[in-house]
């Protein structure tokens, strides 16, 4: 992990990092989280550490340790499905809102997102992968100017990251994720409200039964 810069965001850029450790397999289910190593390996307090455990741990990334502290939490494949099912009706409706109000913005700033997301998965970073697959259903929250939509789904983001990590630590992404991430921007830019809302709907559905069959088959004996 590299050292951070004080910002006003530091507790937002610390739960970052640390989600990316997990994501990346560096952190595995059932391993203790120590605030002291990780405030001196990011360059700060243990302040904002302390904080940051404390969203992760709301967020279910993390929970509580047999005795005192906190370790990574499994994951859990209802809890996944409850989780991409809510995501699907939400961000069906943030994708329709999206081509009906800001298509030519979508068309302006989506391609660099899908760029990103390409470079990530040719660069075969797992925290990157996952990172630029949440700044992209993001934007599209941005697009909806719904302004319910992001917060609502911020802490679910959380563990989809986790989620991503995960899987991909084991197994290869669909190799068609940011097709179908590019055919979304396009139904968006063009304003085609019916289409982009059944594209999100239909990708994520797809994202959650790769996911949960993975992590089903990965807890097999």
């Amino acid at each position: 992990m590299k050292a951070l810069t004080a910002q006003p965001n530091l507790v937002e850029q610390v739960r970052d990092a640390i989600l990316a450790e997990i994501a990346s397999g560096a952190f595995a289910p059932g391993d203790r989280i120590i605030q002291e190593p990780i405030a001196a390996a990011l360059g700060v307090s243990r302040q904002p550490v302390q904080q940051a455990l404390a969203l992760l741990r709301s967020q279910g990334v993390l929970q509580d340790a047999p005795g005192r502290g906190l370790q990574v939490a499994g994951l859990d494949p209802l809890h996944v499905q409850h989780i991409y099912d809510l995501r699907a009706a939400l961000e069906g409706v943030a994708a329709r809102r999206a081509a009906e109000l800001n298509a030519e913005r979508a068309a302006k700033l989506g391609p660099a997102l899908i760029e990103a997301g390409r470079k990530a998965v040719a660069a075969g970073s797992v925290a990157r992968m996952s990172v630029a697959d949440v700044k992209f259903h993001e934007f599209i929250y941005g697009l909806s100017e719904n302004p319910l939509i992001a917060p609502t789904l911020e802490p679910h983001l959380t563990y989809t990251q986790r989620v991503i990590g995960e899987v991909l630590v084991r197994d290869e992404a669909p190799t068609d994720i940011w097709d179908q991430h590019e055919a979304i921007l396009k139904a968006i830019a063009s304003g085609k409200a019916d289409w982009a809302e059944q594209l999100v709907r239909t990708h994520l559905t797809q994202a959650a039964g790769f996911m949960i069959q993975r992590l089903r088959k990965a807890a097999q004996p």
